[in-house]
């Protein structure tokens, strides 16, 4: 599991390296300040399943949190402490690092072409008014390759078996 994990640290600082520059840009192109930040925990939902070398992460990094520790009460991440902050902020999963962003995915029609489809959180929507059709497929974060690869780690770990774990239940 150690090359797992290690891969795993490489992904998610490239992940960060990555979402954070796109972020910037696309708040400062929309002139729309960033509503994501300590205390907005919107989008850190309790039920939060993630790849078993993800939780693996978590633990090596966590284990006194998540042996003596209380998880965040019911309704929100386990993760949240009470003040709303990750206590898991440096190993937080893929998931994590790109909430917020403006989201794009593809998906085949079946004719060989394929349907676009875009979506970001309601907070971090333009005032400006710009239409999410209207920003160039740059100023998004294109779901696809990202996840594969986290997929291809988590397959040497379990063997291509997929094993999600919610972060609830690491805790004690």
């Amino acid at each position: 599991m150690n090359v797992s994990l290690t891969m795993l640290s490489s992904l998610h600082t490239q992940v960060s390296q990555q979402a954070e520059p796109l972020a910037e840009r696309f708040h400062s192109d929309t002139g729309h300040p960033r509503a994501c930040g300590l205390g907005c925990t919107r989008c850190c939902q309790d039920d939060i399943t993630v790849f078993e070398v993800e939780a693996a992460l978590i633990r090596q990094h966590h284990d006194d949190l998540l042996a003596t520790g209380q998880p965040h009460g019911a309704g929100a991440c386990a993760m949240l402490d009470p003040q709303g902050a990750c206590r898991v902020y440096e190993q937080r999963p893929y998931v994590c690092r790109t909430q917020g962003l403006p989201l794009r995915w593809l998906e085949p029609d079946g004719d060989g072409g394929g349907l676009e489809y875009r979506d970001i959180c309601p907070l971090n929507e333009s005032e400006a008014g710009i239409p999410l059709v209207e920003l160039a497929p740059e100023q998004f974060w294109t779901i696809g390759s990202w996840e594969s690869k986290l997929r291809m780690i988590q397959e040497l770990t379990d063997g291509g078996e997929g094993r999600r774990v919610g972060l609830r239940s690491l805790f004690a």
